[in-house]
């Protein structure tokens, strides 16, 4: 076996192939333990903000049909990381290989990208609400016009995030009955 290989070894027990994501097997349980122990921001936040919170934040303030959407947008950062705007924006390859592996992913729950403008719209609008509860105070304002939710986010622990992404899935999927993954 080669040093060399191109796949980590999921919480499932599958393997996930950076250079053939769409054969790989991977679980909503990977999706959600995979982002409940990622930070946001490169864990450069007051405390533990977890990637998993964060996107059931975005489902829960998109419209209802996008709400799955909304839940799995980040799905890729489960086996890539979430690394920052400005580091990722110098790395084009690795955007190139986010981009197939956030397709393969999102394509096993039948989603499709692009994705809807609502997405981006919800993740601006929890962006401006994470820096102001999450981030040591500052004056700088990246979009102006994005206001940040009333509700003040407080940080889960990787559990509780594993636990409140799981229990979003299961309300979803039992809303619109779409088939488990």
């Amino acid at each position: 076996m080669s040093a060399h290989r191109p796949d980590i070894l999921l919480r499932s027990g599958n393997f996930f192939n950076f250079l053939s994501p769409e054969t790989s097997i991977i679980t909503i349980e990977d999706i959600a333990s995979g982002l409940a122990n990622e930070a946001r921001f490169n864990g450069q936040t007051l405390s533990f903000y977890s990637v998993a919170q964060h996107s059931v934040l975005v489902s829960l303030i998109v419209p209802p049909e996008l709400a799955m959407v909304g839940l799995l947008h980040d799905c890729s950062e489960a086996v890539m990381k979430d690394l920052p705007k400005p580091l990722k924006r110098l790395l084009p390859d690795y955007q190139v290989l986010e981009q197939a592996i956030e397709a393969a992913i999102l394509g096993r729950f039948g989603i499709t990208l692009p994705l809807d403008p609502a997405i981006k719209a919800a993740d601006l609008i929890l962006l401006a609400t994470e820096k102001r509860d999450l981030m040591p105070p500052h004056h700088y304002q990246e979009w102006p016009g994005v206001e940040p939710l009333a509700q003040v986010i407080v940080p889960m622990q990787p559990v509780e995030a594993y636990s409140y992404f799981m229990d979003r899935y299961h309300q979803l999927m039992a809303y619109h009955g779409a088939p488990q993954h």
